[in-house]
């Protein structure tokens, strides 16, 4: 009696292993060959120990079952290459994985802004590339351990190629989307992540700083601001929960009792959750406020419009970028609000 053959396993390199790049490798690894590529800290601590992942809620995941590597040749080979590297790295990535990549291998942008997926597209004119969301927050907990601290799904752009990535993703335990509208969901990011410089600011959990009005009040400033640029633009973002996005700054606003009964999923976050932008000042590196707010201020410009909140954040962030790991001042909620408040 013939059997079928077994159906190979999928090869996913993953560039820019840092804290999202190891909770999508490590996620993935129990149904495809995986490698992370990354920083040699960072990798050589998962080779000794192996990778740690944990949340949302109590679920926990160990993972041996991969490789990991410092230079960009371990991508060689794979079927995926998932690109994680922070924005203003994108152009390296795509020169150091331009002579890696085989003539079928698809290229899927996991990264934070606008603009990186155009990119890897521009750099890599052979390749298909796929552009991709996080919508959720991951910190590192130890030197090989990883904490997703909210959940959601993972959004990827409906074309040609996505589908095996998807199926494995789900395979895995992932939630994931295929989406036809990537810009619209990319922008829909944009407006949410806007609260990364905020929270790394406050320096509390998502959770605490979110419940308080006076720095919800900070984001919903930004958010208009970024509103107005869209529209300026022509660019519409997508609904991604059960908040219209031209309604978010004004839910924002409501007083804390009505906000936490009308947008009380928001407020479900692990308690310990924290911003990448976060972590990133804790940790003295640089952070991502040019794709996040730099991105709305660059619009607004473009368009004959000004952002004078989003120019006031990235403004208090480089500041917080010179400080000594761990020394960055903590603004207060009404602190925080007063500074993004025009004079007069």
């Amino acid at each position: 009696m013939s059997t079928a053959p077994a159906q190979r396993r999928l090869r996913i390199a993953v560039f820019g292993a840092g804290s999202i790049g190891c909770h999508l490798g490590g996620m993935l690894a129990s149904t495809a060959e995986v490698a992370l590529i990354g920083r040699p800290a960072a990798m050589a601590a998962i080779d000794a120990e192996g990778l740690t992942l944990t949340g949302p809620g109590e679920a926990r995941r160990e993972v041996r079952e991969l490789t990991v590597a410092t230079d960009p040749r371990a991508a060689a080979g794979a079927d995926y290459v998932l690109v994680t590297v922070k924005s203003a790295d994108t152009a390296t990535a795509a020169r150091e994985l331009a002579p890696q990549l085989g003539p079928d291998t698809v290229v899927v942008s996991f990264q934070n802004g606008l603009r990186n997926a155009d990119g890897l597209a521009a750099a890599l004119p052979s390749h298909r590339v796929l552009a991709g969301m996080v919508p959720y927050n991951v910190v590192r907990t130890g030197a090989a351990a990883f904490h997703q601290g909210s959940a959601g799904s993972l959004m990827l752009a409906d074309e040609e190629g996505a589908n095996a990535l998807a199926g494995a993703a789900r395979a895995s335990g992932l939630q994931l989307e295929l989406r036809a509208d990537m810009p619209a969901v990319q922008a829909a990011k944009l407006l949410m992540n806007l609260n990364n410089a905020v929270n790394a600011l406050s320096g509390l959990p998502l959770r605490d700083q979110v419940g308080q009005l006076a720095y919800r009040q900070c984001v919903a400033r930004c958010q208009r601001e970024a509103l107005a640029a869209f529209r300026a633009a022509g660019v519409a973002p997508a609904q991604l929960g059960p908040v219209p996005p031209e309604v978010m700054p004004q839910v924002l606003e409501l007083p804390d009792a009505q906000f936490h009964e009308l947008a009380g999923a928001s407020l479900r976050i692990d308690a310990t959750a924290r911003s990448s932008m976060w972590e990133d000042l804790q940790r003295a590196r640089p952070t991502e406020i040019d794709s996040l707010q730099g991105e709305i201020v660059a619009l607004a410009e473009r368009h004959g419009l000004t952002a004078p909140a989003n120019a006031r954040l990235i403004a208090l962030v480089r500041e917080a970028e010179t400080a000594a790991p761990g020394t960055a001042p903590q603004w207060s909620g009404p602190a925080l609000l007063a500074e993004l408040i025009p004079a007069g």
